[in-house]
């Protein structure tokens, strides 16, 4: 079903399908329009081309993704622009996939100058609904941060990276809109980028990628932090298996010496030979314990894990 928006100099056509385009709509584009529409049909991904061999009549075109779910691949909207300063076509476009009001998206609109501007009102709306989702996934990360002190497990780590995934889808559907900006500069020239529309998105584009750097810093951090916790905890475990072994080798060593099997062994006949044994064994074993504290060996390592600490 074809849409018409029609404002001061510069019309916006949408599209449902393709197929649905009139290819007479601007005879200057035609054949431009029908190698776009014969390249998009197939694409589900982002792609951006750009035409400049006419003066006057550059155009942009391609396709973005401006929603995608963090659960699966698939699960994502797409669609396909072409651009000129005269008119916009839009194919397969649903405002309502960003809950966003279309009267309201209109409205705005009623402010641009050229199609670029009306362009850039769109890429606003879809920026707006993916940084309100980002200002909610701040309350996620503050709890997870809590979380970690009280009680930090592999379900922990688990989180951060599901947060991680996350932040890095978001960072995925805004670099496109940042390579469209560009594009669009490139191909228009800088006169485009004096419109209030086009700066008021720029301004959003750059809101928006700060808050998902500093954000996907921030879970860096924390992965980094979850690598160090880990790695000091298995030393701590090799460690402590190291002292026990060690430890326990006097007991070892002399108990297999006096369980051998020989026929003569002058201990077996001594009344004294048990207690002296049990006596052997411990001054063996507290003489190597003394000399591992000595050399600093032991640490903290037997001590107990207090409460709400990552390394005591």
């Amino acid at each position: 079903m074809k849409k018409e928006y029609s404002e001061n100099n510069w019309k916006w056509h949408r599209y449902d399908h393709i197929d649905e385009i009139d290819w007479e709509l601007n005879p200057d584009y035609k054949d431009a329009l029908q190698r776009w529409a014969e390249k998009t049909s197939e694409s589900k991904t982002n792609v951006m081309e750009m035409d400049t061999t006419v003066r006057a009549k550059e155009f942009l075109s391609g396709s973005l993704i401006y929603q995608q779910t963090t659960s699966e691949q698939e699960k994502n909207s797409l669609f396909h622009y072409f651009l000129t300063r005269d008119f916009l076509i839009t194919v397969n476009f649903d405002s309502s996939v960003i809950q966003s009001d279309n009267s309201l998206l209109l409205k705005k609109m009623d402010h641009t100058n050229n199609a670029i501007d009306g362009f850039f009102v769109i890429l606003g709306e879809v920026l707006s609904d993916n940084i309100q989702k980002i200002d909610k996934f701040e309350v996620r990360l503050n709890d997870l941060l809590w979380k970690i002190k009280e009680k930090n497990n592999i379900n922990r780590l688990e989180e951060i990276y599901q947060l991680r995934h996350q932040i890095l889808v978001w960072k995925n559907l805004m670099i496109p809109v940042k390579e469209i900006r560009l594009g669009v500069e490139e191909a228009f020239g800088e006169e485009v980028t004096k419109g209030p529309e086009f700066k008021r998105t720029c301004k959003r584009i750059e809101r928006g990628y700060t808050l998902v750097r500093e954000y996907q810093q921030e879970i860096d951090d924390l992965v980094n932090f979850e690598e160090m916790v880990s790695m000091h905890r298995g030393n701590e475990i090799v460690k402590t298996l190291t002292v026990i072994t060690t430890l326990m080798t006097p007991v070892a060593s002399w108990g297999a010496l006096w369980g051998m099997n020989f026929k003569y062994m002058p201990e077996l006949d001594w009344r004294i030979g048990y207690p002296l044994s049990l006596f052997v064994i411990v001054a063996t074993t507290a003489a190597l314990y003394i000399m591992l504290v000595k050399k600093g060996w032991m640490g903290d390592i037997l001590r107990g894990r207090k409460k709400n600490s990552f390394f005591k």
